[in-house]
């Protein structure tokens, strides 16, 4: 992300950013704070989606300024500057000159040059953009910067009259990915793939649920993703029926399924993939006919993901396919008007059939425009996840389902003439369990 030939494609973001912003305005986008974890020991760093976005500057302690409309200085960051005392300790700084050099920046300052210069980069500005409550310590000081400025209106000073936020210019850019963003997903996607095939040549029954995840973050960090894009939920049985579930201590039992929901991070790009294979290697019949339900779902909203179509289409295609299912199954029981009408599958399917992927699991951007859901575009990057959970003693439906939690997802680009599934995982049932049976 650091090299000089991406610089250009982070020229342009911030091109299209300016263009957005207009002349006579400023933008001041801080990177994310390090986090600490315990007395001398920080999280591992990582810099705030925006910055990075708009920046590749992965380095902490860091600002950017954007001016549009200037000359001279139109794109400013504030740094580290070079140490060698302390890069002794914490490793190599890129400093103001080398920011310049590699990452396409006119000027550069230490980052303790900030509140010095404040006053005279907003100075003159109409609109600040800036995101308030991110940062305590730069809202002060922005805060009492302005003040400062408004008090010199008799001196002829002129003061912005107008704080605006950042989130809803940058966020509507990120929704489409150029190019070079599509590349690094790709990349993230094929070593998410390879991983979750390692973890169903791996899985039998007795393993711990922790050690399966072991194989998921030793074939992510074998091929240079240091750092999963989300805890990995590496769920057996009834654990599966709770969405979000990072425990991961258990013992996997014979005859049960196990949810599987993994993704590597690439260069700051999030895959998101989901499976969920049988603990002993063969579905048994009953979940192979729950498994076939989700998977219909599955492939029937990945065929509504094309340009043209809402972002609503793909969640309806599944709820329809998983009442009908759910009908056969006799889990169940109405008109699959009526059913769907009252969302009689809730207590089974609860959530959304995905979301926006990019540099955050969890993407930024509108899912309805004046509210109207929005139109799906090239570019636009989403997660196809249907899924049924039927936890223990749910009232009213036949033992025999009880515990089984299923969830099949894939991330899918949608792409001028259709879509492309970036996620080629084993999903069917044959192919699971040929893949389970493989060395």
């Amino acid at each position: 992300m650091s090299t000089n030939k991406l610089a250009p494609n982070y020229a342009d973001r911030r091109r299209r950013l300016a263009a957005a912003m207009g002349p006579g305005s400023i933008a001041i986008l801080p990177t994310a704070l390090a986090c600490r974890r315990n007395q001398d020991t920080e999280y591992p760093y990582r810099a705030a989606s925006d910055f990075l976005y708009l920046t590749g500057f992965s380095e902490p302690e860091a600002i950017m300024v954007l001016l549009p409309g200037q000359r001279r200085g139109r794109y400013i960051l504030f740094c580290r500057p070079r140490d060698p005392k302390q890069e002794v300790w914490t490793g190599r700084r890129a400093g103001c000159e080398g920011v310049v050099g590699a990452y396409g920046v006119d000027e550069a300052f230490p980052i303790e040059d900030f509140d010095r210069l404040l006053p005279d980069l907003v100075k003159g500005c109409d609109r600040v953009y800036y995101n308030t409550g991110v940062n305590e310590a730069l809202d002060r000081q922005l805060t009492s910067c302005l003040q400062d400025l408004r008090t010199q209106g008799r001196a002829g000073v002129a003061a912005p009259n107008a704080v605006c936020s950042l989130d809803p210019l940058i966020h509507e850019q990120r929704v489409i990915k150029d190019a070079m963003e599509v590349g690094l997903m790709r990349q993230a996607a094929e070593v998410s793939v390879a991983a979750h095939h390692r973890l169903m040549r791996a899985c039998r029954p007795g393993q711990m649920e922790y050690a399966l995840e072991a194989e998921l973050l030793h074939e992510f960090t074998r091929q240079g993703c240091r750092s999963p894009a989300y805890p990995s939920i590496v769920a057996g049985g009834p654990n599966a029926c709770i969405l979000h579930y990072t425990d991961n201590d258990a013992v996997l039992s014979d005859g049960d399924l196990l949810l599987v929901d993994a993704g590597a991070e690439h260069a700051g790009y999030a895959a998101d993939i989901t499976r969920t294979i049988p603990v002993n290697g063969r579905f048994s019949p009953d979940q192979r006919a729950l498994y076939e339900v989700v998977l219909k779902a599955q492939l029937a909203a990945i065929k509504q993901v094309r340009p043209g179509r809402h972002w609503d289409a793909p969640h309806r295609a599944a709820v329809r396919e998983i009442t009908r299912g759910l009908c056969a199954l006799g889990i169940l029981d109405g008109e699959e008007k009526a059913l769907i009408r009252d969302q009689a599958y809730r207590p089974y399917f609860m959530h959304r059939t995905g979301h926006w992927l990019g540099l955050d699991v969890h993407d930024v951007g509108a899912y309805k425009c004046d509210g109207d859901w929005r139109v799906l575009e090239p570019g636009m990057v989403l997660t196809v996840e249907p899924g049924i959970y039927i936890a223990e003693g749910a009232e009213g439906v036949d033992p025999r389902w009880w515990g089984m939690g299923i969830r099949i997802e894939d991330d899918v680009l949608v792409t001028a003439n259709g879509h492309e599934v970036l996620t080629a995982v084993a999903k069917t049932v044959a192919d699971i369990e040929a893949k389970m049976a493989s060395d």
